[in-house]
């Protein structure tokens, strides 16, 4: 598989190298030039399989001779290496649990493979690469716990300061080693804005020899791949299957429609997002109109300007009715967030993280809109990783892993600047 920029602008790569630059040098996302499929047998014969083997067949459908299928399952069967529940609710609903990796959230998929092909594809000793990372709260503790100790590698995570929870802090500050953690005066988008301008400036990211690890990272998307495959050929029933995905960046939005590309059962998508709501917005109007990020409960979701929805819009050749054919949207306010975590606690027993709870009320209107289908709502994030949300809109907390208790007890080391490149600089050169 070669890859092209979405702006058109860049040289074609082969996807070691696309993994490797992370942002293609027109300021573009990498894409696949030409989209593989899976026919409906191959889908069959996948029910019941390991992760690993379902990785093998999505990843590797794209894969070029970066590397054989022998590597890339043992690769994925090292990284992957927990489970992906799917909890009934209704006859309709469902949720796939994401949070059963080692940082509790979604992202240890991406993070946690693309570290791996990092290390294996990156072996100059002398030039370490600087992966540079901007979060809303969940991105930056999967990442830096993913390169945590690999060689040749170095980690700079962006995060808003007093904008993320208490135990996303504690995940990546409290590393150190080869992980530097960056407190940013002001927004996430201002996290996201300074990462481009450093991957814009040629002399800078050839100094200290950049490349990315969110989610406009090629190598972070297709391994989020695995859990759509996963989810979609265990569903059984008579009903169409549509998946309603939190949304904040729209890069696990972007993963989930190049798995139906690839041929997976899954009919259609719902983008469910906090009042930071571009995307709804898109959807309904056409246009695309950023706005500020507004701070919410659901924080990692507080994106204003969602750098994957260029990547959903290159895939859909810019054709407004072709996206609203496949996904949905729709924006929930916290009081409203607040009451469908308690309606999941009274109603199922099920204690829900704010971000899942978004999802929940997504995946309503879905069911208004289309009333046939079965969706299933991705559970992002651990509830106990949003402790104080949880017991005050519960009246109870939610029990904690040993781990985030571990890192919550460990002294933060971060670094504070303000949201302006040449504050940045010293920090991704001089280490």
């Amino acid at each position: 598989m070669m890859c092209v920029s979405t702006r058109g602008r860049a040289p074609r790569v082969n996807f070691r190298t696309a993994v490797l630059a992370g942002l293609a040098p027109d300021g573009g996302l990498y894409v696949p030039e030409s989209w593989p499929r899976l026919e409906a047998d191959a889908w069959h014969r996948l029910r019941g399989a390991s992760l690993a083997e379902i990785g093998v067949a999505t990843m590797g459908a794209f894969m070029d001779d970066s590397l054989d299928g022998a590597s890339l399952r043992a690769l994925l069967a090292e990284a992957i290496n927990f489970p992906v529940p799917i909890v009934p609710l209704t006859n309709d609903l469902s949720v796939v649990e994401l949070f059963h990796g080692p940082t509790f959230a979604f992202k240890d998929f991406g993070a946690r493979v693309l570290a791996r092909l990092m290390s294996r594809w990156h072996t100059d000793d002398a030039h370490p690469l600087t992966v540079l990372v901007a979060t809303s709260g969940d991105t930056g503790g999967a990442v830096a716990q993913a390169f945590h100790g690999v060689p040749r590698t170095r980690v700079v995570v962006l995060y808003p300061h007093g904008r993320v929870s208490a135990v996303q802090e504690a995940q990546f500050t409290t590393l150190g080693g080869n992980v530097r953690a960056v407190a940013v005066e002001g927004s996430f988008d201002d996290c996201q804005r300074l990462a481009k301008e450093a991957f814009a400036d040629a002399g800078l990211r050839d100094a200290a020899h950049l490349t990315s690890a969110n989610s406009i990272s090629l190598g972070r998307l297709l391994p989020q791949m695995v859990y759509y495959a996963c989810a979609a050929v265990q569903h059984c029933g008579p009903a169409p299957l549509a998946i309603c995905v939190p949304s904040g960046n729209v890069g696990n939005l972007a993963a989930g429609l190049m798995v139906q590309r690839l041929g997976a059962p899954i009919v259609r998508f719902h983008a469910a997002t906090n009042v930071n709501d571009t995307v709804p917005r898109y959807l309904e109007t056409g246009h695309l109109e950023v706005r500020p990020s507004v701070a919410t409960i659901s924080n990692a979701m507080d994106v204003g300007n969602p750098s994957n929805l260029e990547r959903v819009r290159w895939m859909f050749g810019d054709d407004l009715q072709a996206v609203r054919q496949r996904v949905g949207g729709s924006a929930h306010g916290d009081a409203e967030v607040r009451d469908a975590m308690r309606t999941l606690d009274h109603a199922f027993g099920y204690v829900a993280d704010p971000h899942t709870a978004v999802g929940y009320l997504g995946a309503q209107v879905h069911l208004g809109r289309h009333p046939g289908d079965h969706v299933m709502v991705l559970s992002t994030a651990h509830p106990a990783k949003f402790g104080d949300v949880v017991h005050a809109a519960l009246g109870h907390a939610a029990p904690v892993p040993e781990a985030l208790s571990v890192a919550m007890a460990r002294p933060r080391l971060a670094t504070h600047v303000m949201p302006v490149l040449d504050d940045l600089r010293p920090l991704l050169t001089r280490w």
